[in-house]
């Protein structure tokens, strides 16, 4: 039962907390509404910020994922590669040849053509 009284005892703390930041931001913000908020140093947007996106980003984006993905796996082997052996080299090539064959992929579909 101790332990339930603690995890209580830090989500009421922390309510409170989150509570008090809000009550502070309220008393020390300016009133009234800004003209423009800080997106484009202050500039008025030129569109909607719910506008849609051209559908080429959507392949970019793919393309980031599985990038950034690479190096979340290449970090913990990268540890472990000298106690494994060639095994983890092995294995690591081919994890790149499977990223080198959708970034060859999403090249010749055009994903990286901006014009």
């Amino acid at each position: 039962m101790a332990a339930w009284a603690a995890v209580l005892s830090l989500m009421a703390l922390l309510a409170v907390g989150v509570l008090a930041i809000y009550l502070v931001s309220l008393v020390i913000s300016p009133r009234g509404t800004l003209g423009a908020g800080p997106f484009l140093s202050g500039a008025r947007p030129r569109e909607h910020a719910l506008s849609r996106y051209h559908v080429r980003w959507y392949a970019v984006t793919l393309v980031f994922l599985a990038f950034d993905m690479e190096m979340v796996f290449m970090y913990p082997w990268a540890l472990v590669v000298a106690e494994v052996g060639t095994v983890a080299l092995v294995e690591m090539f081919i994890f790149l040849g499977l990223l080198m064959v959708g970034v060859v992929y999403a090249w010749r579909e055009g994903a990286f053509r901006w014009v």
